[in-house]
């Protein structure tokens, strides 16, 4: 497992702390958390937990959560309510990637998000988002539905 993992963070450049893993199944599973953002730690070489947001917070407040120049990843518990009068819950993965953030940490994101992604196992589905009306919450509502 050791070799298999250090040959597939060699193929991106960055590997992905087990503190990740597992805190995406808090979310997941256990419904712990309503988001998690993630940042690359460039000296550790790896992706990290930089913040998690309640069970109760909005998405107002995750998205006060995203730097404005800067990158991240994110996964966020979207709940919503079918046109049939069902509860439901959606998970999306979000690269944030704003224009105004260096090239450098574009790059670096760029080139860790799939190797990143393969973790989150269980997410619905994938926005990426350079301006924050790319996720303005009608897109997640327009997604889910």
């Amino acid at each position: 497992m050791a070799l298999l993992r250090s040959y597939s963070n060699a193929s991106s450049g960055m590997g992905v702390a087990d503190h990740c893993r597992d805190t995406f199944l808090e979310l997941q599973r256990k419904k712990t958390h309503r988001y998690v953002i993630f940042k690359i730690d460039e000296k550790r070489k790896e992706v990290v937990v930089e913040k998690t947001g309640g069970a109760a917070e909005s998405y107002d407040d995750f998205l006060a959560s995203l730097p404005e120049n800067d990158c991240r990843y994110a996964v966020y518990d979207f709940d919503f309510v079918t046109q049939e009068n069902c509860q439901k819950s959606k998970i999306f993965f979000i690269a944030w990637s704003p224009s105004v953030s260096r090239i450098r940490a574009k790059m670096l994101y760029a080139t860790t998000k799939q190797r990143f992604r393969r973790e989150m196992d269980g997410v619905h589905y994938e926005i990426q988002a350079t301006e924050p009306s790319e996720l303005d919450i009608v897109v997640l509502r327009d997604r889910a539905n």
